[in-house]
């Protein structure tokens, strides 16, 4: 038993009592990109709840603690928080079930349940307020975006870059980045999609990892949500979906474009940076944290990342990077 569980175990018997939990109960819930883990145990009868597990040298858990009350505020679903030692990095949660979205979609059911991922999305966004959560500023994004010739270009494709293609990548960098800050702000998830998406309800999802949440650009989270890291859908379905977010944020008041294809345009702009920033954590994850599952998905992002740059004169230089850097033939098409 390593000392960080022996921990974790000690101060669930300290809950014993109030809750009837049984430490020795405790199996693995879930895996995580960051260094939390998470841990479901057993009460006396058969009742589960979750353990978020956060080494305070390495994580806090005040970010998910602040951004649950905002949630909740929402009225939307998420874990209770039944106790909290903020200082060891413990948190006692309700439990959500077991099945994902991930899980459970399939081409009868995904409408239904990516139309309630929707409703809740609309709704977090409403309850948005200013100065509340961390801005998503230029630096931040470009923190992230700077990740991908960081880890996966250079570490993970052991590609050293010129001067030249430095150049081309940084005017795309800029690019992308001017017309993601370009847009109105909202509350932003920051990785709304099916895998953190419990299927507890149609219409009223669970929703998890939210503690990385900011004030950013209203169109991160449905391109994040239809541009999933662990599922492709077809493109006339992601067109379809985000056609009807748009339509109901506007009649919900939310600062979207009048025009749908300036909104399109966004979400594929925004939905870019997010690619190249999951690509540089993907690979982040793999050589310096050990977690080689990431890994196996950068081939779904590459392509997301060559489908949007050919399809926007102002990104052909990022294509013909990305046809270097991944020492491929190109065979482009359009997907609508």
């Amino acid at each position: 038993m390593s000392d960080r569980q022996a921990q974790r175990q000690q101060w669930l018997s300290t809950l014993s009592h109030k809750y009837k939990i049984r430490p020795e109960s405790e199996v693995p819930a879930s895996t995580d990109a960051s260094f939390r883990s998470y841990w479901r145990v057993e009460d006396n009868q058969g009742t589960t709840f979750i353990v978020m597990d956060a080494p305070p040298a390495l994580e806090s858990v005040d970010p998910f603690i602040r951004v649950t009350a905002l949630f909740q505020r929402a009225s939307l679903n998420v874990p209770t928080i039944y106790e909290a030692d903020v200082k060891n990095g413990f948190l006692l949660l309700s439990d959500l079930g077991r099945q994902t979205y991930l899980d459970i979609l399939n081409e009868d059911n995904a409408r239904e349940w990516m139309l309630g991922a929707v409703d809740s999305l609309i709704k977090w966004q409403l309850s948005t307020e200013k100065g509340v959560l961390p801005d998503y500023d230029h630096a931040l994004l470009s923190r992230e975006i700077h990740l991908f010739p960081e880890w996966y270009v250079a570490k993970h494709r052991q590609v050293t870059l010129n001067d030249r293609q430095q150049a081309l990548l940084k005017v795309c960098f800029e690019r992308i980045l001017q017309n993601n800050l370009a847009e109105n702000k909202v509350f932003v998830h920051r990785d709304y999609m099916p895998r953190n998406l419990m299927a507890t309800d149609p219409h009223n999802p669970g929703i998890l990892d939210y503690q990385d949440a900011v004030y950013g650009p209203i169109s991160y989270d449905i391109a994040s949500l239809m541009r999933d890291a662990f599922i492709s859908w077809n493109e006339s379905f992601v067109i379809d979906m985000t056609v009807r977010y748009w339509e109901a944020a506007r009649k919900a008041g939310l600062p979207v474009p009048a025009d749908f294809g300036l909104f399109w345009k966004d979400v594929e702009w925004m939905g870019i940076q997010r690619h190249l920033k999951v690509l540089g954590i993907f690979a982040r994850t793999h050589y310096r944290d050990g977690k080689d599952k990431y890994l196996a998905d950068t081939p779904r992002f590459v392509n997301y990342v060559r489908q949007t740059a050919h399809r926007y004169d102002e990104l052909h230089p990022l294509l013909y990077l990305m046809d270097q850097i991944e020492s491929t033939v190109p065979q482009y098409g359009y997907t609508f």
